[in-house]
């Protein structure tokens, strides 16, 4: 047997041709039931059984005979499992209730850490869940070995990857001759002072596409452009930034084109997406797609809709082509984010960030990458099983601005931001009955489902019309049986079922990735690694001005990662077009620029300094946030005025803030320097 974990514990993990494998032999001795389910045992007597899984040492469920006709059952059964003693290990007991003419009832799960039972050790337990309900069971622990495979096919670690760290000494020859253009430095930096600077934008539709292009031309005008290492974005803004990385050279050139194109792509009639032609074509390819063996469902129908939308004609640009134009250097890296969720739960319950970059696509939280290429194949345990042809960008397209799989809970969240009551209604009930005795461990817990309307009312506001799904490239990694312990993990672990590890990715076989804005509209997480970030420009376009930046600010103040303190008075919120949070009060946080998408002195003013007269006053007119906002996030189509308009705004508000953007710059590079000069002192051995 081959037994594998996580990266998180990669330093922990076995000798370098063989691991400690264990055999736990768990013998069901007694379990005494009585009045669990008064419904059923009105009908008839309880036909008990108890199902066992272990989904660390194998994928088959085992079952218990049942014992008829009897409320107090009695067991005497063996079963063993082969585990590996440095994966977690949570032996799941399902009690169930046998029904001949309905499906049998869910009583009780009994979820139980195998590593409290130490090596060697035969244990019997006993659990009491409530006055009337007894489990009891012993189990032992023996030893053997088993050997594990050297290379892998995913690249497990959180460091960045080989081919990105290449791209980033080469964009800091870029970035250092920019940063001594734009601030007038006497000399030149240095490669180990050049700081790492970052773009980070977010929204929906085809707003987000068109104010993107005039914030990067305004970056692009001010000579900035070259000073940034990093461009994120999630939502609408993938549209423009894939549109841009089709062209390897595109920010040495006048962007002029590109934006002429886009107006045409945004102004033209979408009804050809829909069109009897169209539609065949779209069945065709899908069909194709599921022959070559990825799984296919609305999402990618939606993609290529996009496609159709925003070009021409078909686009055989792919992720990894991407390459082409950050090899060099000669373009800030591209990096696209997304969540990975689970269907009948909500986002709040289970969310994982996804990162894509042209090098390759992973976990933050787990610290496992694979090639971008190879994003859709087949993996178990790390190895490429089955190559799949690589997904055009307008799959990726599809799945990165999914609007098709918000369930209702999740709605219902983002519009009131109470769900406590309907969360807490449809809640399957956990109860702890033996608290760990290690930090590690986990607590041993019973499972109790919602009644048979709770259950209903929640598979139906759970349910996701339609999601994006890949192979999982995680199946066949077991958690390290200390992994949530781990720096890295607890980072991003934010969620109920970051602490229930059979519910994690390893045994999925398929990722099931939606929209990042589906939690809140950001694309930070892939930039917040430690130590890689002192500057970030963060441009928002969604409607409200505050709203995206305060949820930032609160979820990684809960995660505990180092981000600005942000605090906006009433005038602040409505009137300014750039803020500066320069992260002082909090160690290690990145120096923030924030613009969001407002209309104030654009409304006066043509350029910077420059008034507009009576006949300009109507072009400073720009509505993005009315309901019958031609900007509207349920548009799909942009009037060549609107998209001029908006365009001309975005730009605007980068350009007339020059001076605080320069500042901004300033400060990253003396932060650089500074925390530079620190670590020579700290290195430098005491007089």
């Amino acid at each position: 047997k081959l037994c594998i974990s996580t990266a998180a514990f990669q330093s922990k993990c076995y000798p370098s041709n063989c691991s400690i494998c264990q055999r736990f032999s768990y013998n069901l001795l007694h379990r005494r039931l009585s009045s669990i389910n008064l419904i059923s045992l009105i009908v008839s007597q309880s036909d008990c059984y108890v199902s066992l899984s272990l989904p660390t040492a194998s994928v088959q469920h085992f079952r218990t005979k049942t014992v008829p006709n009897n409320k107090n059952p009695t067991w005497n059964e063996t079963f063993h499992f082969t585990i590996q003693s440095q994966v977690k290990n949570i032996l799941e007991l399902k009690v169930c209730d046998e029904d001949n003419l309905t499906q049998d009832d869910h009583l009780l799960t009994v979820f139980f850490d195998v590593s409290k039972i130490q090596l060697g050790e035969n244990i019997q337990l006993s659990f009491q869940l409530n006055p009337k309900v007894w489990v009891k069971f012993k189990g032992k622990v023996t030893q053997g070995l088993c050997f594990r495979p050297r290379n892998l096919d995913a690249r497990l670690g959180f460091d960045l990857c080989t081919d990105e760290q290449n791209f980033l000494q080469n964009r800091k020859k870029v970035v250092a001759a920019a940063l001594k253009d734009v601030l007038h430095l006497e000399e030149d930096l240095q490669d180990h002072e050049v700081p790492i600077v970052a773009v980070t934008t977010s929204g929906c539709g085809i707003r987000a596409l068109t104010a993107m292009y005039g914030s990067i031309l305004g970056l692009q005008k001010l000579r900035v452009l070259d000073c940034v290492s990093y461009i994120s974005g999630s939502s609408g803004t993938t549209w423009t930034m894939t549109k841009l990385y089709e062209d390897a050279d595109w920010s040495r050139k006048d962007l002029g084109e590109v934006i002429v194109e886009a107006r045409k792509q945004a102004a033209k009639c979408k009804m050809g997406a829909f069109c009897l032609k169209s539609l065949r074509n779209y069945y065709r390819e899908l069909s194709q797609r599921t022959q070559a063996g990825h799984k296919t469902s609305f999402i990618d129908l939606w993609g290529l809709m996009i496609e159709s939308m925003l070009n021409d004609g078909v686009i055989h640009h792919r992720l990894s082509d991407q390459r082409q134009a950050v090899n060099q250097g000669q373009n800030p890296l591209p990096i696209y984010l997304a969540l990975n969720v689970k269907d009948k739960v909500t986002t709040k319950d289970f969310r994982e960030w996804v990162e894509f970059t042209p090098y390759e696509v992973g976990f933050l939280k787990y610290g496992a990458f694979i090639r971008a290429e190879d994003f859709g194949s087949e993996f178990f345990m790390g190895r490429l099983m089955k190559k799949l042809p690589e997904s055009r960008i307008c799959f990726m397209q599809g799945m990165w601005s999914s609007i098709f799989s918000k369930n209702l809970l999740d709605a219902w969240h983002a519009a009131d931001n109470s769900e406590d009551f309907w969360h807490r209604w449809t809640q399957d009930k956990v109860t702890e009955i033996d608290l760990p005795e290690k930090p590690y461990e986990m607590a041993t817990c019973v499972f109790t489902p919602t009644s048979g309307l709770s259950t209903t009312l929640r598979d139906i506001l759970t349910d996701r019309p339609a999601v994006s799904k890949y192979h999982n490239f995680l199946r066949g990694f077991q958690m390290h049986n200390e992994y949530i312990q781990h720096e890295h993990f607890t980072r991003w672990k934010d969620t109920l079922l970051d602490n229930s590890p059979n519910d994690l990715r390893g045994h999925s076989d398929h990722l099931e990735l939606v929209d990042a804005a589906f939690f809140f509209e950001t694309s930070y997480p892939p930039l917040l690694r430690p130590d890689l970030i002192l500057g970030l420009f963060c441009v928002s376009y969604a409607a409200a001005v505050e709203q995206p930046l305060e949820q930032a600010c609160k979820y990684f103040a809960e995660q505990e990662i180092p981000f600005p303190c942000i605090g906006l008075t009433d005038d602040e919120k409505n009137l300014k077009e750039c803020y500066m949070f320069d992260g002082a009060n909090t160690p290690g946080a990145p120096l923030l620029l924030y613009f969001p998408l407002v209309n104030d002195t654009f409304q006066a003013y043509v350029a910077p300094g420059m008034e507009r007269t009576a006949a300009e006053m109507e072009q400073g007119k720009v509505d993005i946030s009315s309901f019958s906002s031609p900007y509207s996030t349920r548009e799909v189509s942009l009037k060549a005025e609107d998209f001029n308009k908006l365009l001309k705004l975005t730009n605007y508000n980068i350009m007339n803030n020059e001076n605080m953007i320069l500042q901004a710059l300033r400060m990253a590079v003396a932060r650089k320097k500074q925390a530079l000069s620190q670590h020579v002192s700290q290195a430098q051995p005491s007089a």
